[in-house]
């Protein structure tokens, strides 16, 4: 009897503790319970501590982080009839837990077909050239169309992405021999558009060059010229300087000394091999005054007597001149 009364009580306890366990519940952040009455809806609770009556409601969890779907490689046929193989990523989070659990059985599976559905029918209306140029067309396309269908389920797609794209082997053949002679082509333009810049500047530079050149010579011609100019100004101030200094010595020779220099002059003249001489007009007068030179210095000749004029103009000359 005792033995019976211990079992009873250990059942009693460990039913206690089930229905404890089962009433109350710890709800995190990011989950919310969404609490069926008999089958019907009694509501959506948390987070933090939710009761629940064992037996008579049921708790389902809903995550409502937002999450991703890996939608695997799908093949898809473009306008222009090019099958592509196509795989991206689904973004959402569920926004209304009482719709994710009671309008439709499976949430996820249902936004993974219709996902794949509406790839078919977006790739479908673009040719192949744009599907490979305009992801991020195709990106929201996606999105907003899969968001328009599963707003009713209380999901909100986020975003989509597009992973790879990898169209028939023939068409990336063409698309490796164009992209070759793209590079190709652009090759050929930077070379020409480089030998043009450096045409330019080596033009530019000879320009240059001849502008500084030609600058150079014409300040070099101008300093040559102002030189030039200042020696005549120098030479002509020594000039100049040497004229006054021969005029003031000229102004303080007495005609003796003239006279002296014209004998001289006589002199040299006479020693020359020349049989020609041209005499200056100068040489009468000259002569008057050497003839009184000599008067005024013999004591031989009278006072009074006059000197007798000379027979010949070759008496009147030095001897040198005279037996020349």
């Amino acid at each position: 009897m005792g033995d019976i009364t211990i079992g009873i009580v250990l059942v009693l306890v460990i039913v206690v503790f089930w229905i404890l366990f089962r009433t109350f519940r710890i709800v995190p952040e990011y989950e919310r319970l969404v609490i069926l009455a008999l089958g019907r809806y009694a509501g959506t609770r948390g987070p933090g501590i939710s009761i629940v009556i064992p037996l008579l409601e049921t708790a389902v969890r809903v995550d409502m982080r937002e999450r991703f779907l890996d939608i695997p490689a799908q093949t898809a046929i473009t306008q222009d009839n090019a099958p592509i193989d196509i795989d991206f990523l689904i973004y959402y989070r569920v926004t209304d837990p009482r719709k994710a659990v009671l309008d439709v059985s499976d949430v996820v599976s249902a936004s993974l077909n219709m996902a794949t559905t509406i790839l078919r029918a977006v790739i479908g209306d673009i040719e192949l050239d744009s599907v490979l140029s305009q992801r991020e067309r195709i990106n929201n396309t996606l999105r907003t169309k899969l968001d328009e269908i599963t707003e009713r389920w209380g999901l909100k797609i986020t975003n989509v992405e597009i992973r790879e794209i990898k169209p028939p082997r023939d068409v990336q053949d063409a698309m490796n021999r164009q992209m070759t002679a793209e590079r190709e082509r652009r090759a050929v333009v930077t070379r020409a558009s480089g030998e043009r810049e450096a045409a330019i500047a080596t033009a530019e530079g000879d320009k240059q060059s001849n502008i500084l050149r030609a600058q150079g010579e014409r300040e070099a011609a101008i300093l040559r010229a102002e030189g030039e100019r200042q020696s005549q100004l120098l030479r002509a101030q020594g000039y100049a300087k040497a004229l006054e200094a021969i005029f003031a010595e000229a102004r303080n020779i007495d005609g003796n000394t003239m006279l002296l220099q014209y004998l001289e002059a006589l002199r040299t003249i006479g020693a020359s091999s020349s049989t020609k001489f041209v005499i200056p007009m100068e040489l009468m007068s000259m002569m008057k005054d050497l003839t009184k030179t000599f008067g005024v210095h013999n004591p031989d000749t009278s006072a009074s007597s006059a000197p007798s004029a000379p027979s010949s103009a070759s008496e009147a000359l030095p001897p040198e001149l005279g037996n020349s």
